[in-house]
């Protein structure tokens, strides 16, 4: 494909960034006004926020927290640092604590497995303060890591004092921040995310609900956590896919276990409703070839680092223009994932998107004769254009 045939057919290829300014014109009604502190409506494809208010505003995240500890026992599963049946003994300091509980006993040994699902479902404190002991040694450890983790995946407005939520001064997330975190688990392990979407979990004698009340009157929702404290309120981070299109929902602050449901219902709604989102291409697929000089090719690969998705209001897909640049003179050596160009996409002539394009492959330099005869030719064109 060459780059004018490429520019031509981007327009229905790039991942957008809508903004309430680029489709305030369009009839469609303003989001809806929910009775909470903050929230946020991302899609989970795009990274796209659609809806939010105060979404960066630091608040006390309760057992949204576990969010973070189990998406670490994840990671740490993945990684080959601890297994699946490997047994954890409950220290006496997991077993005294307070608030929501897994029943597991002092000095017994539970499975990994069995904890990350009291974590999730159950939304176990001792569960979680006796995996991340597991994990790290100490509470004060894991929070560590947690903060580290949360650095890694760009929660600005987030700090970790405990892998449970219990209050503390110094403990806090933001809507935003629990969007980028839910997208992250949703993304990076399917396999373990198919725990959010379990209804109940029976240990020790005891069968426990899950929370998230819209597991069961909405069969698109497949996850994620609730929380609540007397600090926090209560909140929710919520997933539901319809159509190929998956949509996050994080609400913080509401009155009630009843009233998060049925706010963060309305995000979803709203959402599916007036959005609509698509995946065109994979990351890594290539684009178009751009011409290099002094290497042992005359072009390179080029194509996008992320996958192409669009999220935008539904029906603006046609307003779209996009063009592509190549960076002039491209120079071997090239090496992978090195910028040689770049993507925007305007609607109504205003730039909504832009994306480096990469190389997919490296150029090495050519030898003595390449090199010199593109002196030469690289002479005269600068000569004649």
């Amino acid at each position: 494909m060459n780059i004018t045939t490429f520019a031509k057919r981007l327009c229905l290829l790039v991942p957008l960034i809508i903004t309430p300014a680029a489709w305030a014109a369009e009839m469609m009604p303003s989001p809806p006004q929910l009775a909470a502190k903050s929230y946020v409506l991302m899609d989970a494809n795009s990274g796209n926020v659609l809806v939010e208010n105060n979404g960066d505003q630091r608040l006390p995240p309760a057992s949204l927290t576990k969010l973070m500890t189990a998406y670490i026992a994840t990671l740490e599963i993945r990684r080959g640092q601890i297994g699946e049946n490997d047994p954890v003994t409950v220290s006496e300091n997991a077993w005294r604590t307070g608030g929501s509980r897994m029943f597991i006993k002092v000095g017994s040994q539970v499975s990994v497995s069995d904890l990350l699902h009291g974590i999730i479902i159950q939304s176990g404190n001792d569960a979680s303060v006796a995996l991340s002991e597991h994990i790290a040694g100490s509470e004060d450890a894991f929070a560590d890591m947690m903060n580290k983790t949360a650095g890694d995946l760009g929660m600005s407005n987030s700090h970790f004092m405990n892998p449970t939520g219990l209050p503390n001064p110094d403990h806090y997330s933001s809507a935003h921040d629990m969007s980028l975190l839910a997208r992250a688990i949703i993304h990076e392990d399917p396999t373990h995310y198919a725990i959010y979407s379990q209804k109940e979990f029976f240990w020790n004698g005891i069968k426990q609900p899950n929370r998230n009340l819209l597991l069961w009157r909405d069969k698109t929702v497949d996850g994620l956590k609730t929380g609540h404290t007397d600090e926090a309120g209560y909140c929710m981070v919520s997933s539901a896919v319809r159509d190929g299109m998956r949509l996050i929902a994080v609400v913080f602050g509401t009155n009630s276990e009843a009233a998060r449901a049925a706010e963060t219902q309305k995000l979803l709604t709203y959402g599916f409703r007036f959005f609509e989102t698509q995946t065109f291409y994979q990351k890594g697929t290539e684009l178009a070839q751009a011409p290099v000089w002094k290497g042992t090719t005359h072009q390179v690969k080029a194509g996008l680092a992320d996958d192409l998705s669009l999220t935008l209001p539904k029906g603006q897909l046609k307003k779209l223009a996009a063009s592509m640049t190549m960076n002039p003179q491209l120079m071997a050596p090239i090496a992978k994932g090195d910028v040689i160009g770049k993507v925007e996409v305007k609607l109504d002539d205003k730039v909504i998107h832009s994306a480096d394009l990469i190389a997919l492959e490296p150029v090495e330099e050519g030898g003595i004769f390449r090199r010199v005869w593109d002196s030469i030719r690289l002479f005269f064109y600068g000569l004649f254009n």
